[in-house]
């Protein structure tokens, strides 16, 4: 991918992660949690295989589960 598209993608994650951990502002820590490890993770997994899709999401959904977890009594 070219370094202009990715770094395009990276930027677009990058703000609809923000965007929607802000719009959710009466969730729970746990849901914030989750919600936060999955824009990490997708953005991590975005750069780590270099844009591909497969990537991002997958990053999304584990960085979700840890998310999730962290802070689990």
């Amino acid at each position: 991918m070219k370094s202009s598209k990715k770094h395009t993608l990276l930027m677009l994650i990058s703000v609809i992660s923000l965007m929607s951990i802000t719009a959710c502002s009466n969730m729970s820590k746990r849901d914030k949690n989750t919600a936060i490890g999955a824009g990490i993770g997708a953005v991590g997994g975005a750069i780590l295989t270099e844009g591909s899709g497969l990537g991002t999401v997958g990053g999304a959904a584990i960085g979700g589960l840890i998310g999730h977890q962290v802070g689990k009594k």
